[in-house]
């Protein structure tokens, strides 16, 4: 009898946990595991790139500061078209920017004014809370830019934290990310969008 009820209670323990996935429970493990493998999360930064004419209010942007800071980009005054807002300068790359770009563009984009880089990607630090409400959470989290390469390095700061929030659901097969709009939180393609600089 004593082991007919060992046996039962088993075997009806084993069904029960069977039945609860780990996705089941929104743990910060399992939110950090979410954000992280999310498309917008993983989605490069992108440094867009425009050489030739252009506004002096453009060339000191933060971007072209540290540009310009490294050697790689030089300016001299130049006559504005008129679909550009004067002063203007027209930009070039120096010598030691073209070795810097020349490994990063593609060889396609290497005689264009316009052009992109891969300049770095989000890391994600901690998970640093999580409220739920019913099938409704919010998590707040903090990154940080990880460089792809040297001009990454120049311009984002792996050092700088970012603290943002997103919205995730609980479904009939476990928590996700919130892609579109939700009553609580935000979708986390705004959380990144939104995020401010962490004490």
């Amino acid at each position: 009898m004593r082991k007919s009820s060992i046996l039962f209670f088993g075997v009806a323990g084993l069904l029960l946990l069977s039945s609860c996935s780990p996705r089941d429970y929104l743990t910060r493990r399992l939110a950090a595991d979410l954000i992280a493998g999310s498309d917008a999360f993983r989605t490069t930064q992108m440094l867009q790139m425009h050489t030739g004419v252009l506004s002096n209010k453009d060339y000191l942007s933060p971007d072209y500061l540290a540009l310009q800071h490294k050697g790689w980009i030089s300016a001299t005054k130049a006559n504005c078209p008129s679909s550009v807002e004067p002063p203007c300068v027209d930009v070039t790359l120096t010598p030691a920017g073209v070795d810097t770009f020349q490994t990063l563009v593609t060889p396609g984009e290497a005689e264009k004014q316009f052009f992109s880089i891969p300049a770095a990607r989000r890391e994600l630090v901690a998970v640093t809370g999580i409220s739920k409400q019913a099938n409704v959470a919010s998590v707040e989290f903090t990154w940080r830019w990880a460089s792809l390469n040297e001009v990454g390095a120049a311009i984002y700061s792996g050092d700088t934290r970012y603290r943002s929030s997103a919205a995730f659901r609980s479904y009939d097969d476990g928590w996700r990310v919130v892609v579109g709009s939700v009553r609580a939180g935000q979708p986390l393609d705004d959380a990144l969008k939104n995020s401010e600089p962490a004490p």
